[in-house]
């Protein structure tokens, strides 16, 4: 049988792979692809066990009395499936205009996809209700980059850069755990003498391995960050030659963090000065030096200004734009790069073009073949859609592709009711998700190893997911099901479902803009392992390093902004005592619809564990392996109980594999990026009653 080179679908590591087919199963194997370098996960390596799972939808499914969500799912035709959704989206219109109808979309889209839904939704619905669950992953970081750099790829230099730096920061990130091929990097450099440092909550895997370990409380990194640029002032450790010719805005930030003393900084964020000290000692003369934020610094209510903190501290220091050096963010979702830079997001056009600019309008415009004025003006960011889901003025009609918003959106309670709301809600999934048991019509799509296209990784390397096998019978990909969609809502014509004319397409609408795939080809990507963009000819080599000549910015200067720390968007009292803060688990992956399903995966962790200091749980009688249950000011959730004492005693952890984390979580919403405070939200701790309990 033939092998295939693919992708894994899980991370933005995007690992290769090869598939290939045998009776009576796939055969999958780590390829030697220069990311991973021959290793996978333990998720990568059960990938092929999605496939032909038996729980796999193979048909459309519809309701069996139309307009009544709690009558069972029956499968129907592709036909009348198609007949419903175009009756519901007419009539929506009719009746509420075109903004009534939007979609939602998910990071684990190919660009091809996500390309083509962001123009379905402006040229087939002509609608600006649309966004994605990238939201809720790297919008903060992207907006910060946005202003400060000028232009937002997640790694701006190759991940092996990462082995050839002398210290490396980690802000909120646990490789170890969500992307354990990267960490053959790590070690590497640390078995050449570099030193990491870790910021986190939790005394991770990655942490255990760190040379330092600095465990804030939850929210407090924005004055950290500060408090570490304070240091560097008072102990001459800024580069003063870099900032006076390559950055400007420096004046303002200087006189911020001039209060944050390091007696201050440590009371606010629980960190001895002592260890500030030496982390800033570190990144400043032990260098090359890299900073590196995740989630953890990120998915807060001043998350852009948190993630600008440490990009602050990392021009302050030099390190920008020089060999295996400068400050980075790790993109979490399979396509997360990729999928934020295509259109998905309510503000953007192709390219990262914004969608409020008229040179860019009247390019995509132009490409798409429409007048710009056809074109709708940005719409709302995803929480503020889904809140608004069924109201006056809000969207009534929904497409869900790629993404389980029951379970990952925060207040998932409240959302819950918000989709229940609707007049019809579409969700296209590979198995019956907790979004799509709530659906009017489910269409069964597509798996990685059944379709053609690119993904963009975590380094901005644009890569080549190839067909292993067809889809079953009665399958489609999402392409041809936006196409046929299209073709019944009379516009058509402007839309394929061939892959590489899609990407064709979308290098065209991309070309001129700050993410340029103009110059890059299938035929190049297979020859090269993947192009960096941007890459804005055929016969350009593309762009592994950003920044080294200048920043895509006016006088082509990075900015320094100034932020100042404020509290928490929610803060524990007597009630709601502690602080919960939630993040992945090794074993599974985003909202467990795939990895919840697989064996090996769900053996070796079969529920939700509530991460709780020992100390914390002898004060209320929990013991290792109860049940506790956690409750917020927005709901509760039931989960079994695991002691560690490398958490803070004031400091619960939950993974959001499973539903019940994002029962409790805060959407209080960052102003720039509107990111949700999915990690900080106060809660209650309580044994829960063995008898009648469900773990949610």
């Amino acid at each position: 049988m033939t092998a295939t080179q693919t992708h894994c679908p899980y991370c933005a590591l995007q690992c290769g792979m090869t598939l290939t087919p045998e009776i009576p199963r796939v055969r999958l194997e780590p390829a030697d692809f220069p990311v991973n370098r021959g290793g996978l996960c333990a998720k990568g390596f059960s990938a092929a066990d999605l496939l032909d799972h038996p729980d796999r939808l193979l048909t459309p499914l519809v309701r069996k009395e139309p307009g009544n969500r709690d009558s069972p799912l029956r499968e129907a035709s592709w036909e009348e499936a198609y007949s419903l959704i175009v009756a519901a989206i007419g009539k929506s219109r009719e009746r509420y205009g075109n903004d009534s109808v939007g979609a939602f979309g998910g990071g684990g889209l190919t660009n091809e996809k996500a390309y083509a839904l962001g123009k379905f939704v402006r040229v087939a619905l002509r609608s600006s209700a649309i966004d994605y669950n990238g939201r809720f992953c790297m919008s903060s970081a992207a907006t910060a980059a946005n202003r400060s750099l000028g232009v937002d790829r997640g790694l701006p230099f190759p991940l092996a850069d990462v082995a050839k730096a002398r210290t490396v920061l980690l802000v909120g990130a646990n490789p170890a755990d969500a992307m354990p091929p990267s960490m053959q990097y790590l070690d590497e450099g640390r078995a050449a003498g570099a030193k990491h440092i870790v910021v986190d909550p939790r005394r991770t895997n990655t942490a255990a391995g760190a040379y330092l370990h600095l465990q804030p409380s939850p929210g407090t990194d924005l004055a950290l960050a500060n408090g570490l640029l304070h240091i560097a002032l008072k102990e001459g450790l800024v580069d003063s030659a870099f900032v006076e010719e390559r950055t400007e805005g420096f004046a303002g930030v200087r006189a911020a963090v001039n209060s944050y003393w390091p007696e201050r900084v440590e009371r606010i964020t629980g960190v001895p000065e002592a260890q500030l000290r030496e982390t800033v000692r570190l990144l400043a003369t032990e260098t090359p030096s890299m900073i590196l934020t995740a989630r953890g610094a990120e998915q807060h209510s001043n998350g852009t200004d948190t993630a600008q903190a440490w990009l602050n501290l990392a021009l302050a220091l030099g390190l920008v734009g020089r060999p295996f050096s400068g400050y980075g963010t790790i993109t979490g979702q399979g396509n997360g790069q990729g999928g934020r830079e295509h259109g998905q997001k309510a503000d953007q056009l192709p390219g990262y073009r914004r969608l409020d600019d008229p040179a860019a309008r009247a390019h995509v415009a132009g490409v798409w073949g429409i007048d710009p004025d056809e074109l709708p003006m940005p719409g709302l960011s995803a929480y503020e859609m889904l809140d608004r889901l069924g109201t006056d003025g809000g969207v009534r009609v929904l497409m869900v592709l790629a993404s389980n918003i029951a379970v990952s959106a925060p207040h998932s309670n409240h959302v819950i009711e918000r989709l229940r709301s609707l007049d019809f809600l579409v969700v296209s999934d590979i198995f019956e998700s907790e979004t799509a048991a709530l659906a009017d019509v489910v269409l069964p799509t597509a798996q990685w190893a059944e379709e053609e296209g690119t993904m963009t990784n975590l380094e901005g390397r644009v890569l080549r997911r190839r067909r292993a096998l067809p889809p079953p019978p009665m399958v489609k990909p999402d392409l041809t099901v936006l196409a046929d969609l299209a073709e019944l809502l009379g516009r058509g014509r402007f839309f394929t479902d061939d892959p590489r004319a899609v990407f064709d397409e979308l290098r065209r609408a991309s070309a001129g803009g700050l993410a340029d795939y103009n110059g890059i080809t299938w035929e190049r990507i297979d020859a090269e392992q993947g192009v960096f963009w941007p890459c804005p000819s055929e016969d350009h080599p593309g762009t592994p390093r950003l920044f080294a000549d200048g920043f895509p910015r006016p006088g082509g200067r990075a900015k320094f902004i100034r932020v100042e720390h404020r509290d928490a968007a929610e803060l524990p009292d007597t009630t709601y005592p502690y602080v919960l803060t939630t993040g992945r688990n090794m074993q599974h992956y985003q909202s467990g619809t795939q990895t919840r399903r697989v064996k090996a995966l769900t053996v070796a962790l079969p529920e939700p564990r509530a991460e709780i200091h020992p100390d914390l749980a002898r004060r209320h009688g929990i013991a290792d392996g109860d049940l506790v249950e956690l409750r917020s000011r927005r709901g509760a959730a039931t989960l079994r109980a695991r002691l560690s004492d490398g958490i803070r005693p004031d400091t619960v952890f939950a993974p959001f594999h499973w539903p019940g984390a994002n029962a409790l979580t805060n959407p209080a919403l960052d102003p720039h990026s509107k990111m949700p405070a999915f990690k900080v939200c106060a809660v209650s701790i309580a044994p829960a009653a063995p008898e009648g309990t469900q773990i949610r």
